[in-house]
Order: C-alpha cells, then sequence, then structure tokens
C-alpha cells in the first residue's frame, strides 16, 4: 500500500530526481510569455517519463545536433523527440555561425543545452520553475515548461566558457563572447553571466528562461533531493573534437598558440657611463678646440708667406675686377638702352606665368610621384574606392552634472552629464536637420541631397536616407523619438521596476550587434541604416570601457569620396558646405547646450586656402617695411636741403623691381616648361632673392658713396671702377646661392625640389639684372644727383652743393672707431671663440634631440575651428584611423594552401597573414594595431560551411558541389571546410552581395564587397584588403613609427606568402591608409635634408675657392661659419620646439644661400686687404665690409621678418618668423662677430701689394 502511494505521488507531482527520466518532452508549440522573439520560441511540454529509445531518423537527427551524446543507434536513450531536436538545431545554427571558427567551443555550446534538453538523466539536472498551458492545434491543452533551473558544476561551465572567451568575428575584429554575453560585453563577460544570457527569453533568442546554477563539483547544498550537477567533459579549445574537429586556431585560443618570440628590446641610448654619449664626445671635442687655441701662437708676418696661391688670387681678382669694370662702364653710359632691353627680357620669360599651374594638394607636394607611398596609394585607388569622406562633431558639456541611475537589470550606474535624454534629443534633432541638406547641383541637374554621395554600406546601389552611414548615439534607438521615449515595467527576481532608455543604451554599448534588448524594451541595437554602431564610433572619454561616464557624443556622416575629375566631387563638397553652414549656424546659437568641435572632409583644404587668402597682405607689408628701409638707408644725407637730391626712394624701388622682375622671370620660365609652383615659393623665395638682392645693392651703393671720383673720371667710368670693385664678391655670394640651389634640386621632395629650381634661376636672374638694369638706374640716379636735381620733382633743382669729402655714412665710422676694435681686443678674440665653439658644441648635442615631423593642426591658422577638432579628436577619440593590409596580383587564394596562408580559423596555419596580424595587436605599444584586421577569407569559410545557413553546398557524395538544403547536415567532421577552385570562385560572388542579417551574419555585404577585386575575364583575384586600426595617434612621430612598423609587418607577411607554392615573386602585401603618404617623407627626411644641406654647402666651398683663386683656407673658413650657422640653426629649432621637416628643410637650404651674404662677402674682403697683420686686417674688412652686410641683410631681413608674425598662419608663425628670424640673428652673429675673429686667428697670411 505505502508502495502504491508514492508511485501514485510520483505521477501527481511530476518532481522526482532520478537517472533515466525526462522533465519535459515534446514540441508543445511557441510560448505564449515571449513576445517580438527573433526565433519561434518553441517550447517543450512538461512530461516526467523515462528517456526514449532513438533510432532510425531520429537518432541520425540526434546524433547531428548533440553527437557528444549519442552512443550508437539502438543504444542512446533522450529526452527529446525529433521535433525538440529540430527547433534544437535552429537555434544552435544561429550561434555556430560565429562559434564555428573553433569546433570545440561549438561543441561545448552544443553540450550544454543538448544536456538540458536530451540528456537521458534530464530530471536530475534540472527542475522545472514555471509552466503555462498551450492549447495545441487539435484543441487540447497542454502544460508546457516555460521556466526551469539546471545544475551545472563550474568545472564544465568554466572550461566551455574558456574554449568561447576568445573566438573572433572577422569582420569586426572582436570577440563572438561579446554577442552573447548580453550588457556585460566581452570585458565583463563571465561563465554565469554568459549562460545566464543563454537562458533570457527577453534576448529574442532563448525560447523561455532557464536559471543556470553554478555549482563546484561535489557540492550538494542547494541542489534539491535526488538532484545532481551535470558534469559532463568540457573540451579545451586546443584539443580535436570527439568527432574529429580540430583544435582552434591561436587567434580563437591562446593555448592553440605557437611560442612566439618577444619583440626584441628597443635599443638603448647611447651612453657613456651615466651621461648621453654625444653629449660626452661634444665635451671632448670642445675641450680639444679649446687647448688648441689656448695654444694657437700667431705667427710673424714676413715677405716669405708670399705664395704662389697668393699670387693666383692676386690674379684672379685682377681680372675679374677689369672685367665687371668695362662692363659696369658700358651699361652706365647707355642706361636708356639697357633698361628696355631688361625689360623686354623679362617680360619674355614674365609672360610665362599666364600658365603657371599651382600644386595646393599636400599629397603632390611633399610625396615624390614615384614614391613608395604614392605607388601604394595610386593602387588602392585604382583597386578601390578612395577612403570615404568624414564629416564628424564632437560634443561636450562641461559643465552639466552626472547622476546615477539605479537599473533593474544593471545595478546603479553613474551617468555623465552629457549622457542625458534631453541632450540626446537635441543631437538628434541636429542630426535629422544635417541629414535633410538639399540644395541644387548643377553637375546632377537636379536637387541633390544626402543619398546621392553617401556611404551606403548595405544598399550601395540605390540608397535612401536610411541607408546612408551615419554613426550616432541616437542610432541605437534606430533616430526614433518614439523609442528613446519608451519605457515600460519589468520585473526581474520579484522586482517591479520601469526600464527606459538608459537601460537600452548600457546593453546597446556592450552588445552593439544585438538585433533585440533583455530588457521589455525589446528594442534593436542595430542602426537604421543595418550596420551596428560600435560604442567608440557614439562616445568618447571613457576609460575602462565604462561608457556611460562618456564626455563626449561623436556624430559622424560618411560619404562617398571621388576623384577630382568625378562630377560628384563638385556634389559632395556643396553637401559639407551646407553642413558646415548648419554647424556653425547652431554653433553661434545662444540655446545650444553643447560644447562642440567640428570638421567636414574638405575642411583642412578650405582653413589652408582662408590663411593664405589672410596672409597675403601680412607679406605686402613685410616687404613695404623692407622696401622703406632699403629707399631711406640708401640715402647720402649731408644736409637738410640735399635730402630731396641725396635720398635713394627711386634707387630703393628700382632695386626691389630688380627683385620682383628676378623672381617672376623665374616663375615665367618654368611655367613655360611646366614646372608647377606652389604656395610655399611664393611665400619664400622673393625673401630670399630680396635678402641676396638687398645685400648686393647695398654693397654696390654704399661703395659708390664712399668711393671719391677720381681726377678726370667720368661718371661712368667711376660707376665701372666701383662696379669693379664689389662685383666679384656679388658674383662669388650670387654664383655659390644658385649653383647650391640648382644642386637642391636633386631632392626628391618635389615642394623641395621646385624650390629650389626657382631659387636657384630667380637669384641667377637678380644678379644678371643688377650687373645690367641697375648699373644703368644707378647711373640715371647719379646723373640726377649730379645735377643736384630733387628725387621726386626732378625739375626741381637745389643750390647746395654736393659735399666734397665722401659720405662716410652712419655705420663705418662707428664701426671702424668702436665696434671693430673692441670685438677684436685679445680678450674679447677668445672670449668669442669660446662662446661660439661651446654653442656649436651644445648645438650639435641638441641636433640629435630635434623632433621629425609636422604636427596637422600647425598647418591651420591659430583662429581655425579645426585646432578644436583637433583637441578634441585627440582627447576624446578611443581608436585610431582604420589601415588596410592590401595584396597584390600573383598570389593564389583559391587553393587550400592558399586559404590556409592566409586564413584565422581552424585548420589555418599558425603563422598566416591574419594570425601575425593578431600577433601584432598583442604588443599595441610596439605595433600601433589595436584591433586585429577583418578577413574576408575567414567569412567567407564560415558562409560556405553547412553549419550555417548562409551557403549550404554538398561537399561529398553523388551531388557535390550542389545546393545543400537547411535539413540536411553535411558538416566536415574535422570542422575544416575548403572549398574546390570551382566552388571558391562559383559562390564568391554570392558571398560579397550577400547581405548579413541574424540567420546568416557571415554575409559579406557592407564589410567585405569593395574589398575584394577579380579580374573580369579570369576571375583570378588581383587585389584584396584586410583591415585593421591603428591605435590612438596623436603626433606626427607617432603617425611615422605606425608607418614603419606596419610596413615592417607586412614584409614579413609577404617573404612568408611568397613561399606558398604558385605564389608570384612579386607578389606583395603592403600597409595603406590615408595618412601614410603625408607621414612617409619623414621616413627619410633626416637623410634627404642632410643630403641637400650637404649638396648647398659643397658649392659654397668650391665657388669661394675658384674666385679667390685657389685660396683653400679662405674657402675652408668660410664653408665652416656656413656649417656653424647651420648647426646652430637647428638647434635652437630644438630649443624653441621647431620640428625638422619639408618646410623647415627648404628653410635650412635658405639659410645656407642667406649665410653666404653674412660670411662671404666679408671673407673675400679679408682675403684682399693689405694691412700688415691679420688683426688689422679683420677690422678693416668688418668695418668696410661688414657694415655693408649689416644694412644690407641683417637690417633688410629684420624688419621684414618681425612683420610676420601678425600672421594668422601658424605654418608662418613657425616656419617663416621664428625660424627665418633665428637664421638672420645667427646669420649675423656669425658673421659681424664670430667669423671676423675667426679670420684674425686663422686667416691668410699677408698676399703682399697691389
Amino acid at each position: 500500500m505505502f508502495l502504491l502511494y508514492l508511485c501514485l505521488l510520483q505521477v501527481l507531482t511530476g518532481a522526482q530526481h532520478e537517472p533515466g527520466y525526462c522533465s519535459f518532452y515534446e514540441d508543445c508549440g511557441l510560448n505564449p510569455a515571449v513576445e517580438g522573439a527573433l526565433i519561434p520560441p518553441r517550447v517543450p511540454c512538461k512530461d516526467y517519463r523515462k528517456a526514449v529509445n532513438v533510432t532510425g531518423d531520429h537518432y541520425e537527427l540526434f546524433k547531428s545536433v548533440c553527437p557528444m551524446l549519442a552512443h550508437g543507434e539502438g543504444k542512446t536513450l533522450a529526452c527529446c523527440s525529433f521535433r525538440q531536436l529540430t527547433a534544437l538545431q535552429s537555434s544552435l545554427t544561429l550561434s555556430k555561425a560565429v562559434l564555428i571558427r573553433c569546433p570545440s567551443c561549438a561543441d561545448n555550446f552544443a553540450h550544454i543545452h543538448c544536456a538540458t534538453t536530451c540528456s537521458p538523466n534530464q530530471s536530475q539536472i534540472l527542475k522545472i520553475t514555471k509552466t503555462a498551458n498551450i492549447t495545441q492545434p487539435a484543441g487540447m491543452v497542454k502544460e508546457a515548461v516555460v521556466g526551469y533551473e539546471a545544475y551545472v558544476s563550474t568545472s564544465f561551465s568554466d572550461a566551455s566558457f574558456r574554449s568561447c572567451k576568445n573566438v573572433r568575428i572577422p569582420a569586426t575584429g572582436g570577440y563572438a563572447i561579446a554577442t552573447m554575453c548580453g550588457r556585460y560585453g566581452a570585458t565583463l563577460c563571465t561563465p554565469q553571466r554568459w549562460l545566464d544570457f543563454q537562458g533570457d527569453s527577453s534576448n529574442g533568442l532563448a525560447p523561455l528562461d532557464i536559471n543556470f546554477k553554478l555549482l563546484p563539483d561535489g557540492q550538494t547544498a542547494g541542489l534539491p533531493p535526488g538532484a545532481v550537477l551535470f558534469a559532463g567533459t568540457a573540451l579545451n579549445c586546443n584539443e580535436t573534437t570527439p568527432t574529429g574537429g580540430e583544435a582552434c586556431s591561436c587567434q580563437d585560443c591562446e593555448q592553440s598558440c605557437p611560442a612566439v618570440p618577444q619583440p626584441p628590446p628597443l635599443p638603448e641610448p647611447f651612453m657613456i657611463g651615466r651621461l648621453d654619449g654625444v653629449l660626452v664626445i661634444c665635451i671632448i671635442v670642445f675641450s680639444c678646440i679649446f687647448l688648441l687655441l689656448i695654444c694657437y701662437i700667431e705667427r710673424k708676418i714676413s715677405p716669405k708667406d708670399v705664395t704662389c696661391s697668393d699670387k693666383a688670387s692676386l690674379a684672379t681678382q685682377e681680372f675679374l675686377g677689369s672685367l665687371f669694370q668695362t662692363w659696369g662702364t658700358i651699361m652706365a653710359r647707355y642706361p636708356l638702352i639697357v633698361l628696355p632691353v631688361c625689360l623686354v627680357v623679362v617680360l619674355a620669360f614674365a609672360v610665362g606665368i599666364k600658365d603657371i599651374e599651382l600644386t595646393t594638394d599636400p599629397v603632390q607636394l611633399w610625396s615624390a610621384p614615384q614614391s613608395r607611398a604614392m605607388r601604394e596609394k595610386a593602387f588602392h585607388d585604382a583597386n578601390f574606392d578612395p577612403f570615404y569622406r568624414t564629416n564628424q562633431l564632437i560634443l561636450t558639456a562641461p559643465d552639466r552634472p552626472s547622476h546615477y541611475y539605479d537599473s533593474l537589470l544593471f545595478g546603479e550606474q553613474n551617468f555623465s552629464g552629457i549622457i542625458s535624454k534631453d541632450l540626446i534629443i537635441e543631437l538628434l534633432e541636429l542630426q535629422q536637420k544635417i541629414q535633410a541638406i538639399e540644395f541644387w547641383s548643377d553637375e546632377l541637374n537636379r536637387t541633390a541631397s544626402l543619398k546621392d554621395v553617401c556611404y551606403a554600406p548595405l544598399n550601395p546601389d540605390n540608397p535612401s536616407l536610411t541607408d546612408c552611414a551615419v554613426n550616432s548615439l541616437p542610432q541605437y534607438f534606430q533616430n526614433s523619438m518614439d523609442n528613446l521615449n519608451a519605457q515600460v515595467n519589468m520585473t526581474e527576481l520579484g522586482v517591479t521596476k520601469e526600464v527606459d532608455w538608459r537601460d537600452h543604451f548600457i546593453y546597446c554599448v556592450n552588445s552593439p550587434l544585438s538585433f533585440k534588448d533583455i530588457t521589455a524594451l525589446g528594442m534593436s541595437c542595430m542602426a537604421d541604416y543595418g550596420g551596428p554602431v560600435f560604442p567608440f564610433l557614439a562616445v568618447g572619454g571613457y576609460e575602462n570601457e565604462e561608457y556611460t561616464t562618456a564626455e563626449a557624443l561623436i556624430l559622424t556622416f560618411s560619404l562617398n569620396n571621388y576623384a577630382r575629375t568625378d562630377v560628384k566631387f563638385k556634389v559632395a563638397e556643396e553637401w559639407e558646405r551646407g553642413f558646415l553652414e548648419i554647424v556653425q549656424e547652431y554653433q553661434k546659437n545662444p540655446n545650444t547646450n553643447f560644447t562642440f568641435a567640428y570638421m567636414a572632409e574638405r575642411s583642412l583644404e578650405d582653413e589652408i586656402n582662408r590663411t593664405t587668402a589672410e596672409d597675403i597682405p601680412i607679406f605686402m607689408i613685410s616687404y613695404a617695411v623692407i622696401f622703406l628701409y632699403i629707399a631711406v638707408a640708401l640715402g647720402e644725407y649731408s644736409s637738410c636741403k640735399r635730402i630731396l637730391v641725396d635720398s635713394k626712394f627711386l634707387v630703393g624701388l628700382g632695386g626691389i623691381l630688380v627683385v620682383g622682375c628676378s623672381v617672376m622671370a623665374s616663375m615665367g620660365f618654368y611655367a613655360w616648361i611646366g614646372i608647377p609652383s606652389s604656395l610655399v615659393i611664393l611665400q619664400v623665395v622673393p625673401f630670399l632673392v630680396l635678402a641676396v638682392g638687398a645685400d648686393n645693392i647695398f654693397i654696390f651703393v654704399l661703395e659708390y658713396q664712399r668711393d671719391m671720383r677720381r681726377t678726370g673720371e667720368k661718371r661712368e667710368e667711376h660707376i665701372g671702377r666701383v662696379l669693379g670693385n664689389v662685383a666679384p664678391s656679388m658674383l662669388l655670394c650670387s654664383l655659390s646661392e644658385s649653383v647650391c640651389f640648382f644642386l637642391g634640386a636633386l631632392s626628391t621632395m618635389p615642394a623641395v625640389k621646385s624650390f629650389a629650381l626657382y631659387a636657384a634661376l630667380a637669384v641667377l636672374m637678380d644678379f644678371i639684372l643688377q650687373m645690367t638694369a641697375f648699373v644703368a638706374l644707378l647711373s640715371l640716379d647719379a646723373r640726377r644727383q649730379d645735377a643736384n636735381r630733387c628725387e621726386i620733382a626732378c625739375c626741381v633743382t637745389v643750390k647746395t652743393p654736393h659735399p666734397s669729402e665722401p659720405n662716410q655714412g652712419v655705420l663705418l665710422p662707428l664701426m671702424k672707431k668702436y665696434y671693430a676694435p673692441a670685438l677684436l681686443n685679445p680678450v674679447s678674440r677668445v672670449l668669442v671663440m669660446v662662446v661660439f665653439l661651446a654653442t656649436f658644441c651644445a648645438c650639435v648635442f641638441l641636433l640629435f634631440h630635434v623632433k621629425v615631423g609636422l604636427n596637422q593642426e600647425l598647418a591651420m591658422p591659430s583662429d581655425s575651428y579645426m585646432l578644436d577638432y583637433f583637441a578634441y579628436l585627440y582627447k576624446y577619440f578611443e581608436v585610431g584611423v582604420p589601415t588596410y593590409f592590401i595584396t597584390t596580383k600573383g598570389f593564389n587564394f583559391t587553393s587550400e594552401e592558399g586559404i590556409n596562408a592566409v586564413c584565422s580559423s581552424v585548420g589555418c596555419d599558425q603563422f598566416s597573414f591574419t594570425q601575425k596580424l593578431r600577433y601584432a595587436t598583442e604588443y599595441p605599444e610596439r605595433s600601433y594595431l589595436a584591433i586585429p584586421a577583418s578577413s574576408w577569407v575567414d567569412d567567407y569559410i564560415d558562409w560556405l560551411n553547412p553549419g550555417s545557413k548562409c551557403c549550404r553546398i554538398y561537399t561529398a557524395g553523388p551531388n557535390k558541389g550542389e545546393f545543400c538544403p537547411a535539413n540536411e547536415s553535411n558538416i566536415p567532421q574535422n570542422g575544416v571546410l575548403r572549398p574546390s577552385v570551382e566552388e571558391f570562385n562559383r559562390f564568391l560572388p554570392d558571398f560579397l552581395s550577400n547581405r548579413p542579417d541574424l540567420q546568416c551574419p557571415k554575409g559579406g555585404l557592407g564589410a567585405y564587397d569593395k574589398a575584394v577585386v577579380r579580374d573580369k575575364e579570369t576571375g583570378e583575384i588581383i587585389a584584396s584588403r584586410f583591415m585593421a586600426y591603428h591605435t590612438p595617434l596623436v603626433n606626427s612621430q607617432e603617425f611615422t613609427a605606425a608607418l614603419e612598423k606596419a610596413r615592417e609587418l607586412a614584409h614579413n607577411i609577404t617573404m612568408t606568402m611568397r613561399n606558398v607554392t604558385g605564389t608570384s615573386q612579386d607578389f606583395e602585401v603592403f600597409p595603406y591608409t590615408v595618412t601614410y603618404v603625408y607621414y612617409e617623407q619623414y621616413l627619410t627626411i633626416v637623410n634627404e635634408g642632410l643630403f641637400n644641406i650637404g649638396v648647398c654647402l659643397l658649392p659654397t666651398f668650391v665657388v669661394c675657392c675658384i674666385l679667390l683663386g685657389m685660396d683653400f683656407r679662405s674657402g675652408f673658413l668660410n664653408l665652416l661659419t656656413i656649417v656653424m650657422i647651420t648647426v646652430d640653426t637647428v638647434g635652437v629649432m630644438t630649443l624653441w620646439g621647431i620640428d625638422f621637416n619639408a618646410v623647415s628643410l627648404i628653410n635650412l637650404v635658405t639659410a645656407v644661400g642667406i649665410s653666404v651674404e653674412f660670411v662671404s662677402h666679408l671673407t673675400r674682403s679679408f682675403a684682399l686687404s693689405i694691412r700688415p697683420t691679420k688683426v688689422e686686417r679683420a677690422k678693416e674688412a668688418t668695418a668696410n665690409m661688414g657694415s655693408a652686410v649689416f644694412a644690407g641683410v641683417a637690417m633688410t631681413n629684420l624688419p621684414g621678418i618681425v612683420v610676420l608674425a601678425l600672421a594668422k598662419a601658424q605654418l608662418i608663425q613657425i616656419f617663416f618668423f621664428r625660424l627665418n628670424l633665428v637664421i638672420t640673428l645667427l646669420g649675423m652673429a656669425h658673421g659681424l662677430i664670430f667669423l671676423p675673429v675667426l679670420l684674425s686667428f686663422f686667416g691668410m697670411l699677408l698676399r703682399g701689394k697691389h
């Protein structure tokens, strides 16, 4: 009787936990408690019964879905019917689509759900907690299970979780576990949270609620009587599956990774003891030079010191002097013929300016056409669409207080002030206003809008506005105000609370690939254009993935990029103009609650052009100041009555015109022959030629004023004689500079090359015009002055005669009486040598610490909105620029060996293409790679795999290669699917055009449709690309290092892939992103700079030696001083924060030219002096030539340079004002202080008497 009672109780309660019994069996229909499910939520019927023996088709399906529970036909007991297995298979397929890359993970995941659904001991490992009545099609009402508690050992759950936590999604570079852990994402996911998500029916995927109770092995506390923990055998990810599946790849399983050698340590800095090695060497060198200087004893002069070199030098000077004297006399005698002829010649050259081509594209300016970066850019642009155009706002609300939100599902969360509903709505309104931009397009001959130019990854052929890729926080709500305002009560663990937009936001930023959140709202996280919005594209300024604490919102509109010749290029620019107008108007609105920065793709070029136009008046003022100075300084003012007679206003104007004509002639000539110019040339070349030309003008005019006309000498002969004295010195400088610049044209940088060519011809033309037109102009002015006629009013004469004594001016007496003696006394000489040599050694040390590069914000004017954008970008963006690793023609992707050499999933080579990229991301501080590359090869393999519901083909049997129905299983036993060549080529176009969805997330449309280029005739893959992401890069040094490391990695991959059978030896993998073409120059600019400066220094030595009659000592001292000026300039650049780049290189080349002016005139004057001692000769040269150089170079340049400080463009402020100020001051100091002292110690001895 007692036994009968127990049996009856068992039947009535159905709550016993015994081996061999089921708690539920058979499919009972759809769960009435689940709404908005993404797949049909089919639930089982409550049925306490013995496990059934599965046979026939039932067993075959069971073995396919749950092979780990199959023990042979007729020997296998299970608690699931055929219909249940079909539903389970459908549910598992969704997960397999992302987990199938790792067979052991997919097996463990299936094992969990097979155990709770089909285990013959089902009643022991779970307890039913909730049921519901469901009416069957026949009208019968059955009790269905809609919730249960499952008991699982932590050893099994932990091992299963470990096998899956590193499985990647190739399209995004992220982890699959992030899509399977709900609100926690990949970072915070744990075994418990992972299983909780699987058992949460609110996620739209689970058909019923499962409460997974995880307990340590052997623990019985908390278990119902008779219940046991499920403790199946979980596979490690580096193990093969019982069905023959291979171990997971390293990309998906850390245990499978081979021993990858650590990157070599960074080179240690050069040290000697504990001090910087370069500093120690500089100190030693300085000490040695100082000791040699102390030991140096000046030799006495003797007639024996006159050598053959001295005689040759004097002969050279006499020949050149005689030649220029004759030439000058002729030019002065026929000024009215000379001037028109010069004008005609200049006009013949200058007329070419009408065809001048100004290069404004930075790429064409700084990157050589045949450079590697330009070749790679050309390959990319020829095969792929140009990188899309970015239009972006980064918005903050610094004054908004943060608040805490007690979420039902996520607990207490700290929300920053900007993550508030009213600001999100305001952002949405701004976004919709921008999306609604319309304008008339002449190019399209109709009204154009965003959809005409937007980047629409999932509908590129005929996009609507909602197909356009717009990334922002409102996209988590599909840009719907209704979704944003949605509120609903939800009960969790007996607690009922309201859930709203905040719960949805928390969920979506942690699981952006979800089609349905786990809240009662049941909303999707996908953007309205169909793609995911990754949190780093929606918010910024957070730490440790605490997205609710973000300090910035990000709004990004992506447009297609077009070639400049494409009609849609102007349409895109016009849309961006409308974008900027709306944003700037919004920024001015006093009711705006945001503080923000913004940019459009066109902004960089717009701002550069704006500042160029605005700074043109600054350059005009600079030249006007220089002209005014020259006009005033050239005059000889003997008395107030003769001011208008003795002034040299017209001569100064003529000198300026000579400079202008030489520049115009140079520009016109090169325009004739098709060499483009640039804004740098327009800004720098006139300044350079003006410095050279003004110096020569001062030397010539001052020499004429100081020299008395000899008895019986005509005015023209006087001018000719003076020209004979000074023209060799002018020739020395001009020829040195011209040859210097012509050699500088050997540079591979287009901007440097064109600058050098324009400058060389301009300097040469300036010298020629000075020897012709200016001599003629001075002759006309001398006639006027001799006739005592006023300069402006030529008909007016004055009676006050010209003084009989030559006008010494102000500078010459001062320098002769005070400056030269003070400089060249014994104490000063030693002190000057010590100070300048110490400075030189210090600057050599600093030279090794100058930064190389040009930060892009420096190209902007100081008041540009782009400066705010760059500051916001560096502060708030959490990921760097995307970079593509591109393959060229010559690799066989269709062979099994080729596939394995590229992919990173199961069966792939451990050091394959994508595996190496993944290894590099483990050392982001060295590789500058943050996210592994997306791989179309891996996703294509998964797409082909019958385990997913994408493309199903038979891989064996009589129907091999044919379409495989979804109800048949044809999964390779080892999990490794490699299509044949025919299959590969046949289905690749379908994969690339397949839109991803819940059933098939591996579709290639959007992610890969533009990533593979095939030959239209042969089908061969001639180009493909794999996209990774750099770490955030904030300055040019990091951009350059990222390029260098990416190229090293790509070269390593190339060498490995060339070893694959059938690979062409010219096959190559190279990295590409839009910034590389700008920063490549900094990989070689140091060598380029040394070469350019070296070839510029060489002619200064050679020409000086030749024109001084093979005077090697003077040539060497001349060269040494110019080298010191150049080195000191680089040293000061380090101290003043001026980076070394192409712009500063142009200025350093200019520095060599200006240094020649400061140095060579004085060197020649010393060499030709006949004073008895070197000190006296140095005094004479300093007084006579130094005064002219000071007035002609230093005082000409300085006023014009100081005006440049008012420019808005930071490039002009830094590289023209600061750098040219440094060059001028250092040139003046070395030319007028150091060089006289140097010559007084080491100059040539007396050359004998003329």
